[in-house]
């Protein structure tokens, strides 16, 4: 193994609470391949070694690799190894992702424009869907996506304030600030800068039409349709993070991966 590869994979592995070992392994290899520390086409370390370098048994890398053959992301050569896929499949909604990623063509095509960073009262939206209670409140950051120069989608994102946070995480309060000034999700730059580990989410997707004051933000008509994705995130078992999504239909098609199994 190269010295990037050996030092990619030695990092510490995160599990949340019941999940299996072979998912976080899944989750590290596939972070590998995506961020081309595993070139495409590539072969990939024997089974022993990537046992070693995870500090997981063999029997746990084999049911890892097993997945990512079953996704799509490596294939099996019989009496040779296995190699990353040379074409990968393209990661929908099925997976907690930050929206620039859902979007991008999988180059450095998109930009996150924040708009604003306030504090607000909570409202009856964000506290269902962040467990609050009526006098919380929220921090509230909102941004516009560009793709290619375009602007194609609004985002805005709501975490709990004061306590109702840092009760949830600390780490996650003390990253939130470098966590919004940053020029990307307010999701993306904590799992970046704070290691933050999230342990479920669910996206809702409704369809409407974008009204006057969204409309002149993403270049549209108030009456054209957008998609909404609903985007709520636990961190133990606790909710701490709601986005909302406004989509153009210029964004073209969000795949959302359906498998039999």
């Amino acid at each position: 193994m190269t010295k990037e590869i050996d030092q990619f994979l030695g990092r510490s592995l995160t599990s949340t609470v019941g999940q299996p070992l072979r998912v976080a392994v899944y989750s590290r290899i596939a972070d590998g391949i995506r961020s081309g520390v595993f070139e495409l086409g590539s072969a990939l370390p024997r089974e022993t070694e990537l046992g070693v370098a995870l500090g997981v048994s063999r029997t746990v890398v084999r049911e890892a690799l097993m997945l990512l053959e079953e996704d799509g992301l490596i294939i099996t050569r019989r009496g040779i190894g296995r190699f990353v896929a040379d074409d990968l499949p393209r990661v929908g909604l099925e997976e907690l992702r930050p929206l620039e990623q859902a979007l991008s063509d999988g180059e450095d095509d998109v930009v996150v424009r924040t708009i604003s960073f306030d504090l607000q009262s909570t409202t009856d939206f964000t506290s269902s869907k962040l467990a609050l209670d009526p006098a919380a409140n929220t921090w509230f950051r909102e941004a516009v996506v560009e793709r290619h120069g375009e602007a194609v989608a609004i985002l805005q994102e709501h975490l709990p304030a004061g306590r109702y946070l840092s009760d949830i995480s600390q780490e996650i309060a003390d990253g939130l600030d470098a966590a919004a000034a940053s020029s990307s999700s307010v999701l993306a730059a904590l799992r970046e800068q704070t290691g933050a580990v999230f342990d479920s989410a669910v996206c809702e997707i409704t369809v409407n039409v974008v009204g006057s004051s969204r409309g002149a933000l993403l270049g549209l008509g108030p009456a054209d349709p957008v998609l909404i994705l609903t985007q709520t995130v636990t961190t133990g078992g606790t909710p701490v993070y709601l986005a909302k999504c406004i989509v153009s239909s210029r964004v073209g098609h969000l795949s959302v991966v359906q498998t039999t199994s």
